[in-house]
């Protein structure tokens, strides 16, 4: 991880609400932003932040997220997400969230993300495989 990741850095990202980032079980016509889909482009946003401050061969994943999804975005409408880097401490990183339509906020929370190694995060999993193959 590079010297360049520090509390207070922001990222901003605008996503427009398409189809299918919506929920369906109520109807055509009141499909908003979906909760799952909301979580996802937030772990999108910070993730493709972290890679700007990451060495070759690192990456990152969620380990925590806690959203209150406070408002419904319609189809179409445009959400800017943003995040703020509230601590890095070894190689997690936490973030305070916030996310908005163009007529109200529609989230706020935190979000904490975990650099790894992607070839020993691979030897781990590839271990993993193996030992649940032989149970």
């Amino acid at each position: 991880m590079k010297d360049t990741l520090a509390p207070g850095l922001v990222v901003t990202r605008s996503v427009t609400v398409d189809k299918a980032r919506t929920i369906d079980f109520m109807g055509e016509d009141l499909r908003v932003y979906a909760t799952p889909e909301l979580v996802r482009d937030i772990e999108q946003t910070c993730r493709d932040f972290l890679l700007e401050h990451l060495d070759e061969g690192e990456d990152s994943v969620g380990t925590r997220v806690a959203i209150d999804h406070t408002g419904a975005t319609l189809v179409g409408m445009e959400v800017t997400i943003t995040a703020t880097v509230t601590g890095v401490d070894g190689r997690g990183v936490s973030f305070e969230i916030a996310a908005s339509d163009n007529v109200e906020p529609v989230a706020k929370g935190k979000h904490n993300r975990f650099v790894v190694d992607v070839a020993k995060t691979g030897e781990r999993l590839a271990a993993k495989a193996a030992k649940a193959r032989g149970s």
